[in-house]
């Protein structure tokens, strides 16, 4: 009996992502924000309302799997990976999120970047940063933090000039203060000082805190 084996092919595709804003020569500030497991980018984006003005663009990809949230119809959410072939799906959000960070700069060269990751879309966004050579104004992990089985030297030198921020509900099941002091001794022995902010909720985001990381 002959054996199957595995081969990849690279194929192009189309990708989804909503934007808040114009790009501009005028434009000071970028931020490019990841959803989390199950949503869809164009409704993530609507809390992002009270970050965009004339001078903040906010860019909501989309991850690039799509699955209905309940059996086979209704809602959909999207997923940045899953553990089938994880590599080859974390090679390919990189590249696509590289894409749309080129594709804003070239438009917008004077704009600082903010990143922004919420629940699976924090993970996403670490692994993205892990390759950057680019500077990075702001790192914002809500409700979530970086990979357990990440290097945190791979990002040493790419968030050295990095402001970096946890936030969390602290009604959120998903955040336990166990698992957050791992992850702050983890990133301590990296060189890495992250501001903490926590308002009263649950796994969501807050439109006051937003605006709170919004006026710096």
């Amino acid at each position: 009996m002959t054996s199957a084996t595995h081969h990849t092919l690279q194929v192009p595709r189309t990708a989804h992502l909503h934007q808040l804003g114009s790009l501009s020569a005028e434009t000071k500030h970028l931020w490019v924000v990841c959803h989390g497991y199950g949503q869809l980018a164009r409704y993530f984006i609507r809390h992002f309302e009270g970050v965009a003005d004339a001078q903040t663009v906010v860019i909501a990809p989309e991850a690039l799997s799509r699955f209905y949230l309940n059996g086979f119809s209704g809602r959909v959410g999207a997923t940045w990976m899953t553990k089938e072939e994880r590599l080859s799906e974390i090679e390919d959000y990189i590249a696509y999120l590289n894409m749309v960070r080129q594709t804003a700069m070239a438009k917008a060269p004077e704009a600082t970047l903010h990143v922004l990751g919420f629940s699976q879309g924090a993970a996403t966004v670490c692994r993205w940063l892990a390759q950057a050579n680019w500077p990075v104004a702001e790192l914002i992990l809500w409700a979530g933090v970086f990979p357990e089985d990440m290097e945190l030297a791979t990002v040493e030198h790419t968030l050295a000039h990095t402001k970096l921020t946890y936030v969390y509900g602290l009604q959120d099941k998903m955040v336990t203060p166990e698992r957050l002091q791992e992850q702050l001794a983890k990133i301590a022995k990296a060189g890495l000082q992250p501001n903490l902010i926590t308002f009263q909720g649950i796994h969501e985001l807050n439109a006051q805190v937003l605006r709170q990381l919004k006026d710096g």
